[in-house]
C-alpha cells in the first residue's frame, strides 16, 4: 500500500562538508594530535630492579636489623601486586632506643596509585583507629628538610606512631590530590614517573618520645645512605 510518496532510497550523493564540519573535524584532529604528542613516552626510574633492598643498610646508628615480620601490612590485593615492583619490610632494634619498623613500597611506573599502600588505608583495614593525620616538616639537619605525614594508630593494647612520605618522580606530595598533580606534571613533560612510599613506625605509649625517635631514625637512615640513596628515597629537589 502506498500513499503516493516513494520510500525507495535514491542513488548516493557525494558529501560536501560545510564550514562547521571542517571546524569540528579540525578540532578533533588537533586534539588527537596533542594527545598523541603529550603521551608520556619515557620512564623515570630512580631505583633499578631488585635494588630497593640494598639501599638501606642493616645497621643504622644504634639500630640493628632484627626481623622482617611484625609490621602492619595492607591486605593482599591484586592491584598492589601490579603496582609495586619491590617491597622492603624490616624491624630494627637497639638496646636503649625504641624499635623501628620500616616499610618501603616501590612502583617503577606510577599512575598516582600509591594510595593502595597509604598507611591511612592499611591500618584501619587491620583494625586500628587513627588519630588525625598531620603534615609536618621533617628536619634532616644542615638546613635540609622534607614534607612528611604522621599519625597515631591504636588497636587493642597496641599504640603505634607512624611517620611516612611519598615520592613521585622528584616530588614529595603530601596528599592524594597533590600526588595526582605530581603524576600529571611528569606526564605533561613526557615522563611516566616512578613512585615510592617510605613508612617508619614504632610502638610506644609516649607520643613525644616516639615522635623524637621516629625523626632521629629517619635522619640517621637518610644520612647513612649517602647522596645516591637520598636521591632514590626523597628525590633531587
Amino acid at each position: 500500500m502506498s500513499d503516493g510518496s516513494s520510500s525507495e532510497v535514491g542513488p548516493a550523493t557525494n558529501f560536501v562538508p560545510g564550514r562547521r564540519d571542517l571546524l569540528l573535524g579540525g578540532l578533533a584532529a588537533g586534539t588527537a594530535a596533542l594527545a598523541l604528542a603529550g603521551m608520556p613516552r619515557r620512564r623515570l626510574m630512580a631505583i633499578g630492579p631488585r635494588q630497593l633492598d640494598s639501599i638501606v643498610p642493616l645497621q643504622l646508628g644504634a639500630w640493628q636489623f632484627e626481623t622482617s615480620s611484625g609490621l602492619v601490612l595492607p591486605p593482599p590485593d591484586q592491584l598492589a601486586q601490579i603496582l609495586y615492583d619491590q617491597q622492603v619490610m624490616r624491624t630494627y632494634s637497639a638496646a636503649s632506643l625504641l624499635p623501628m619498623m620500616l616499610l618501603m613500597a616501590y612502583g617503577s611506573s606510577q599512575g598516582g596509585m600509591l594510595q593502595v599502600h597509604r598507611p591511612e588505608i592499611c591500618y584501619p583495614a587491620s583494625g586500628f583507629r587513627l588519630s588525625e593525620t598531620r603534615v609536618i616538616t621533617l628536619d634532616l639537619g644542615n638546613g635540609h628538610s622534607i614534607p612528611a605525614r604522621t599519625f597515631t594508630a591504636t588497636g587493642g593494647a597496641r599504640t603505634e606512631h607512624v611517620l611516612y612520605w611519598t615520592r613521585i618522580g622528584n616530588m614529595l606530595p603530601t596528599s592524594w590530590t597533590s600526588q595526582r598533580v605530581a603524576v600529571m606534571r611528569e606526564n605533561l613533560r613526557g615522563y611516566v614517573p616512578d613512585g615510592l612510599l617510605v613508612r617508619i613506625s614504632t610502638v610506644s605509649e609516649n607520643g613525644a618520645q616516639a615522635a623524637e625517635m621516629l625523626g632521629g631514625f629517619a635522619r640517621t637512615m637518610l644520612d647513612r645512605i649517602g647522596p645516591a640513596g637520598r636521591r632514590m628515597l626523597i628525590g633531587t629537589d
